[in-house]
């Protein structure tokens, strides 16, 4: 009967070492690749595959689909980010109950964002604390989910980046940037001093440089606390407020929000709860 031979010790290292050889040159070719999602998961996947052992297809696919999704994270956080949205709000958080003024089937229509793809315009008007803001917001937010490119900005704050390149002549780059995103939102035009200086272009003439370079090409979502026929005091200039209003309102769907502060709602709630809590606060402290 024939002797099995042994191999020599330096194959039995070879043979014995050889899957972690292999797992640390596919290491690197997830390194080279960009696959740091599968790389930095490698063992579980592969304790996965012991576990599970599915097909070469179905092993591929599920790899490949962790790696998606990482990504697909990864770029809506930066979407989100470059963005200029500090607050996510969303739709779902918003109580349609306490604005029964507002047209809620209007406004899950917009989230639905068809109206960015037909370079329509959105106004949205009404007093402080009424949900404006919150609304875009969320709006904005999908916007980022689904890829659409999104700048959000106060008024005050877009002015004031404009006015800022007229000083370091960098304007034409800033008007550039402001005028390139699918959607821009403008918010709370009527809220904070816009500058104002007599060497200086207005703020009106400010922002019509950007709404008409906009206008029928791209959408511009807004939302004012004061009433439109206020915005020539407001942007320093009646004529000039007027012509971006023509603009705006050619392709603009309108919503005017005629409801309560829900600032001043909660505010109210809170007030009234609080003698309650200082009351069983001190019925508590005599019982200890």
């Amino acid at each position: 009967m024939a002797k099995t031979k042994t191999p020599p010790p330096d194959t039995q290292t070879a043979l014995r070492d050889q899957p972690d050889v292999l797992l640390e040159r596919l290491r690197r070719h997830l390194a080279y690749l960009g696959l740091t999602q599968t790389n930095r998961s490698l063992d579980e996947l592969l304790a996965w595959a012991t576990r599970e052992r599915p097909g070469h297809t179905a092993w591929l696919e599920h790899v490949l689909a962790g790696e998606v999704d990482h990504k697909s994270q990864a770029r809506l956080t930066r979407r989100i980010r470059n963005s200029g949205l500090v607050e996510h709000k969303t739709l779902e958080a918003f109580d349609f109950n306490f604005q029964p003024s507002l047209d809620k089937s209007l406004v899950l229509e917009l989230a639905r964002l068809d109206f960015v793809q037909r370079h329509d315009d959105l106004v949205v008007t009404g007093k402080s604390g009424t949900g404006k803001s919150h609304i875009l917001k969320a709006i904005g937010l999908r916007a980022c989910v689904q890829a659409i490119s999104l700048r959000y900005a106060r008024c005050v704050d877009l002015v004031a980046d404009l006015h800022a390149g007229l000083a370091d002549n960098t304007y034409p780059m800033r008007l550039k940037a402001w005028a390139r995103p699918d959607l821009l939102i403008i918010d709370d035009v009527g809220l904070g001093q816009v500058r104002q200086h007599d060497d200086e272009p207005t703020a009106a003439h400010t922002l019509f440089n950007l709404i008409d370079r906009r206008h029928g090409k791209l959408s511009t979502a807004v939302t004012s606390n004061i009433d439109l026929r206020e915005w020539g005091r407001y942007l320093g200039d009646v004529t000039v407020a007027a012509a971006i209003l023509d603009r705006l309102a050619m392709h603009a769907i309108r919503i005017d929000i005629n409801g309560p502060s829900y600032r001043q709602h909660v505010a109210t709630e809170r007030a009234r709860r609080r003698p309650e809590t200082r009351a069983t606060d001190g019925r508590t402290d005599s019982a200890t």
